[in-house]
């Protein structure tokens, strides 16, 4: 099949011509993000989604030309759900902190974000009013815009390993904490041979972190490292 030149963003979602479309854009892509986030992005494909929406294989090439444009429409609709009303407060690093919330957030709910690769992903209308905002919290900031967009795309890049590392459900199992246990065991026993003298030093500055965040469950933990990393991070790529 001969695909029309172009992304899906730049084709018109009806022919001026004809009858009006049976499915929108919008139904398609909430088909197939339902799909990706109950069953992961690799069951997404053209006939999954048509059968989703109750349509012939066939006829979903009239609305998408590929799996590519229905991963951009997937991509572009889950920015939907950030909320960018909220307008800059002057502290531009809280700002960006309070962005990166809304971020780890929506790769919560759709964890098959993580699988996507960036460059590959057209961004669409959506994502580019996001990309908008996040820049504008940063327009008083004395930074290259270069280095601002790095910043942003930096953001998001931390946050992504960070949901992809941490379990998919709420509470670490028994199993999970007997086996952190047990290589905590094999690590101490490496250290006291001292060997290993700088590693000795962090492990042990991490333990006494640790024991200070003691009353946190492992998901304010969790928050807490991402929210001070990001704060490191961000502050480094803007020279503030």
């Amino acid at each position: 099949m001969k695909h029309p030149a172009g992304s899906v963003w730049q084709r018109p979602e009806r022919a001026a011509r004809g009858p009006a479309p049976e499915y929108s854009r919008a139904r398609i892509a909430a088909a197939a993000v339902a799909v990706a986030d109950a069953e992961g992005l690799a069951a997404v494909s053209m006939r999954r989604v048509a059968a989703e929406i109750g349509a012939a294989p066939a006829s979903l090439y009239r609305y998408v030309t590929s799996r590519d444009d229905l991963i951009d429409l997937m991509a572009d609709a889950t920015s939907a759900e950030f909320d960018l009303s909220r307008p800059a407060t002057g502290e531009w690093l809280d700002d960006l902190i309070r962005l990166g919330h809304q971020i780890r957030g929506i790769h919560e709910r759709h964890r098959w974000l993580a699988d996507l690769t960036p460059d590959k992903v057209i961004p669409g209308p959506r994502t580019l009013d996001v990309l908008e905002y996040s820049l504008s919290l940063l327009a008083d900031l004395d930074a290259p815009a270069q280095a601002k967009m790095e910043a942003i795309v930096m953001l998001g890049a931390v946050i992504t390993i960070f949901v992809r590392n941490q379990p998919a459900g709420t509470d670490s199992t028994q199993a999970d904490a007997q086996r952190r246990a047990a290589g905590a065991g094999y690590l101490a026993t490496v250290l006291a041979k001292g060997e290993h003298r700088h590693l000795a030093v962090a492990v042990t500055a991490m333990a006494a972190a640790g024991a200070a965040s003691a009353g946190q469950d492992e998901a304010q933990k969790r928050s807490a490292a991402e929210d001070r990393l990001l704060r490191r991070v961000l502050s480094g790529l803007l020279g503030q």
